[in-house]
């Protein structure tokens, strides 16, 4: 008998040794304005944004510069590095300037904020003619400023037959001299700002009120809550991210009061109204001291920087609830 014998099996060739991967190449991506998709928009958008900077930013940058120098824009300016800021905090005038200032917003914001608030709920709660009276309450907004300063004046005549003296002598009240006494001159300045500004905040205010639930009214009004009840309940707490943001923009535009003094008493009597901006416009054009002007602007844009930044901070925790 004959044995078949099987061929033995060839050996398995070793592995191969894993040859290493070349590294990847990566390729420099380009910036998103270059890429392909952004690169018309890029096109198109580059002249405005130079325009912008050139308009905008570059006065900024001229003025940081100008506040380390002397200049009249006449002769040639000449590096004087602190010296101007030097003098403007020395100024006696400056700390009378920042207390009227202060002065000034805080009577703004107590007696001007609140009552934009008032005005926009009491609309809010009309049933009829609701569009005729947020026209009225914003009328006053559309007068230009300096025709309503101009207004104003005639009413704050200190004569017995100015138009306010007038009313109050139907009271038996004395007349008043509104521009013409230390003590009335910057509250008179305060109450025609309040008349002047309220418009805008109310109509704000009135859009920000249309974005609160109704049922939240409906279900206080079953529980028995009053008007008063809902607004401090209900309508404060819903529109509570809007008065932060209005109140840190009114601080800053009352910080920065020119046209109301200038026209109303030029900061008499006696620099009882005399503002820190109305400083930096009679440094530049009474003084012809354009240095000292902004750096006294620089002064008071980092005051207002410093500020807003603490207040963002401070009330963060308040927007986000």
């Amino acid at each position: 008998m004959t044995t078949t014998s099987t061929p033995a099996r060839a050996a398995a060739p070793a592995p191969r040794a894993a040859e290493p991967r070349p590294a990847p190449v990566r390729r420099r991506r380009r910036p998103w304005f270059l890429r392909r998709e952004n690169l018309s928009a890029t096109v198109i958008a580059l002249p405005m944004i130079l325009v912008f900077l050139y308009f905008c930013w570059g006065p900024i940058v001229r003025g940081l510069v100008m506040s380390f120098q002397r200049t009249n824009f006449v002769t040639d300016p000449s590096w004087v590095g602190l010296e101007n800021f030097t003098y403007v905090l020395s100024d006696p005038l400056l700390p009378t300037a920042v207390g009227n200032t202060l002065v000034y917003g805080l009577l703004c914001l107590v007696i001007g904020f609140p009552i934009p608030v008032v005005l926009a709920v009491a609309m809010s709660e009309l049933r009829t003619r609701g569009g005729l009276y947020s026209a009225l309450a914003y009328l006053p907004v559309v007068v230009p400023p300096v025709v309503s300063v101009l207004l104003w004046k005639v009413f704050y005549d200190p004569s017995p037959d100015g138009l306010f003296n007038t009313a109050l002598g139907w009271v038996g009240v004395d007349p008043v001299g509104w521009l013409n006494s230390t003590d009335s001159a910057l509250p008179s300045l305060v109450l025609e700002a309040t008349w002047a500004g309220a418009g805008t905040n109310v109509i704000i205010f009135i859009a920000a009120l249309t974005g609160v639930q109704s049922e939240l009214y409906e279900a206080a009004e079953l529980d028995g809550a009053g008007i008063w009840s809902r607004i401090w309940h209900i309508t404060l707490p819903q529109i509570r991210s809007i008065v932060v943001v209005l109140v840190l923009l009114q601080i800053i535009g009352t910080a920065q009061v020119f046209t109301g003094p200038y026209l109303f008493t030029g900061g008499g009597p006696n620099n009882a109204t005399m503002t820190v901006l109305l400083m930096i416009f009679n440094y530049a054009f009474v003084n012809g001291d354009y240095g000292a002007a902004t750096a006294l602007s620089l002064l008071l844009a980092l005051v207002l920087a410093v500020f807003a930044g603490i207040y963002q901070l401070a009330t963060r925790k308040v927007t986000r609830a």
